[in-house]
């Protein structure tokens, strides 16, 4: 795929939509001779690969030639809390980085690596969203650099309409229905960052803590 954007956002009501809206993309990943990286939430592995197979795809035999990889993500990850921006985008360096495939397919026979990085972890109660923000807007130059695409994958219902846009702003593209697109509402990096910091000096300036917390998940809410 040519393009001068890597980074996608895709927003999903559930674990079903997002299988409706993400397998094409997995498939096309194999057709032609990606690699496919799966970051899934802690201990979510074993029931992403069955969803997988559920779809068709041959899981065994995509992960014993290398062309499908499903990791914890992040492996550490315990409980909500401040995150620790550089070490996430190490992570994900370390991720993404070339590794060798197991025999019988070195990795040079895999013409590029699509990832999917399930974000629900990082869009819970107590999580501080500038920090979220800050992550996924210098994740950017990373994905730029590497020339991988990676979709991150959001829960609506872990998101107010706010953080929903934020989020928004700092993909380049989106996905919707399966389809991808060009986003109107993106903002460069280096902008978005200002502006975070901005944000930061204002909380502090009006004796607020500088983190804002993501809210109450709309789930937890309605359970009360």
């Amino acid at each position: 795929m040519n393009t001068t954007h890597f980074h996608i956002c895709a927003f999903v009501d559930s674990r079903d939509e997002a299988d409706q809206a993400l397998v094409p993309f997995y498939r096309e990943a194999l057709a032609r001779n990606e690699r496919n990286l799966h970051l899934v939430e802690p201990h979510g592995q074993d029931a992403h690969r069955a969803r997988l197979a559920q779809a068709g795809i041959d899981v065994p035999a995509c992960e014993h030639r290398g062309q499908l990889a499903v990791r914890a993500w992040p492996a550490d990850w315990t409980e909500p809390g401040g995150l620790d921006v550089e070490e996430l985008l190490e992570a994900m360096a370390r991720a993404t980085a070339p590794m060798p495939a197991p025999a019988p397919a070195p990795a040079s026979d895999f013409d590029g690596v699509r990832v999917m990085a399930q974000m629900g972890w990082a869009a819970r109660a107590g999580q501080d969203r500038l920090d979220l923000l800050d992550y996924e807007a210098r994740l950017n130059a990373l994905l730029a650099e590497r020339r991988q695409l990676a979709i991150c994958v959001y829960d609506l219902a872990a998101l107010d309409g706010t953080l929903m846009m934020d989020l928004l702003r700092t993909h380049p593209l989106t996905m919707i229905g399966g389809v991808l697109r060009e986003n109107p509402f993106f903002t460069p990096p280096a902008e978005m960052l200002r502006e975070l910091s901005a944000r930061r000096a204002t909380g502090r300036r009006r004796g607020r803590p500088a983190p804002e917390a993501l809210p109450e998940p709309a789930w937890r809410r309605r359970a009360e």
